[in-house]
């Protein structure tokens, strides 16, 4: 387990709003919190509406969570490059993060909110 890196329930039911549209909400998401960067929220593939994201090529790799692969979202108006990501195999004590995408949430295009 990496010793700046904590994850664990995330308490009450979170939302991904971009485009106008609802794309994931869940009572099974995981908080991330990593130093000193604001907590991810990673929500459940199963909870997520996947016909809106789109597999990107792009790649990049952490230290203590593996290799992290991209998604775009497809919204009424445009295409979010890149605005999701997962750890489709974590490292070892990062597993729970498994099965799980987080969103770039950025307050004015993807909003990841407690409801």
């Amino acid at each position: 387990m990496v010793d700046h890196i904590t994850i664990r329930k995330a308490d009450g039911t979170w939302v991904v709003r971009a485009g106008g549209a609802v794309l994931a909400e869940s009572r099974n998401a995981l908080e991330l919190t990593e130093g000193g960067h604001a907590p991810v929220i990673y929500f459940p593939r199963d909870d997520i509406a996947m016909a809106f994201l789109d597999v990107s090529d792009e790649t990049s790799h952490c230290p203590h969570k593996g290799d992290a692969n991209y998604f775009s979202i497809q919204t009424k108006s445009k295409t979010l490059a890149n605005a999701a990501w997962s750890y489709e195999a974590p490292i070892e004590g990062m597993t729970r993060i498994k099965d799980h995408i987080a969103f770039h949430a950025n307050g004015s295009e993807i909003a990841v909110e407690r409801i």
